[in-house]
């Protein structure tokens, strides 16, 4: 026997093995692949009746395979002879167990995102009734589960700037930047959480990283200017109060913020 026909004789014997546990895709390639060596090549009467039971077995454990039997219509069959038409239903049977997986695939990550947003969501309902420790403990949990998901670490960090918790905030904005960062959203809550902690210098540093892809962005040149006032900078409020309002003139808080800043700077004069 051929290395190619003891390659054949090799795949057939797995299928049984992945039938019983409902690995369609990988059964159908390995006797999709079989099948084509024995169509290539040629056979002593002896093979060809060995081959064929083979062949009929195999076809007979897809057949019955419960993912098979869900997503593939059409009646899984062999006779002897007939194994050119069995090898382009194999095609057609590939195709669509392939489709199922995408769809699984997608009906999966449906469900992931959802219980992502649903523990979000937990979270900050505890922390907005008082549930401080419990609310700590279900995003804890959340980025645990998730450890590589840099873009829920931060939404997890904004929920705790919202609920006034800023150390624990830095901890994961800083860890999801850190982890990821192209997420520009992400420095401008970090920037305030180190704010409300008194941390200016490394405040500014997040704000001036971000300011350096959001220069479009007024509400950023706010929050900057919100740091100065802070940190009592008159010159740098004034200066980022005044990119806040060239990019959107009617911000009236920043308005505020100049005209605040400007008196502030008058009294040192």
């Amino acid at each position: 026997m051929s290395d190619e026909l003891a390659n054949a004789r090799r795949q057939l014997g797995q299928i049984s093995s992945l039938a019983k546990q409902d690995k369609a895709m990988p059964a159908a390639q390995a006797l999709q692949s079989a099948l084509g060596i024995v169509l290539r090549q040629p056979l002593m009467k002896a093979e060809r009746m060995e081959f064929s039971e083979m062949i009929a077995n195999a076809v007979v454990a897809i057949a019955n395979m419960p993912r098979v039997r869900k997503h593939y219509a059409l009646a899984l069959t062999y006779e002897p002879g007939q194994g050119k038409a069995l090898y382009e239903q194999l095609v057609g049977l590939q195709e669509v167990l392939q489709q199922a997986e995408m769809e699984d695939a997608q009906a999966r990550m449906r469900e992931v995102e959802e219980r992502k947003r649903n523990a979000l969501n937990k979270a900050a309902d505890e922390l907005a009734r008082g549930q401080v420790v419990a609310g700590k403990a279900t995003l804890a949990m959340l980025v645990r589960e998730y450890p590589v998901d840099f873009i829920l670490r931060g939404r997890a960090g904004e929920i705790l700037l919202k609920a006034g918790l800023y150390e624990e905030a830095v901890e994961y904005l800083t860890a999801a930047i850190d982890g990821q960062p192209d997420m520009l959203f992400l420095y401008s809550a970090a920037g305030i959480a180190l704010r409300k902690l008194g941390k200016f210098d490394i405040a500014e540093s997040y704000f001036l990283r971000g300011s350096q892809y959001l220069r479009n962005e007024p509400n950023l040149y706010f929050n900057i200017g919100r740091l100065y006032i802070d940190w009592q900078k008159w010159d740098k409020a004034i200066m980022a109060a005044k990119a806040a309002l060239q990019l959107k003139p009617d911000f009236e808080e920043a308005r505020k913020m100049l005209d605040y800043a400007e008196k502030q700077k008058e009294k040192l004069v």
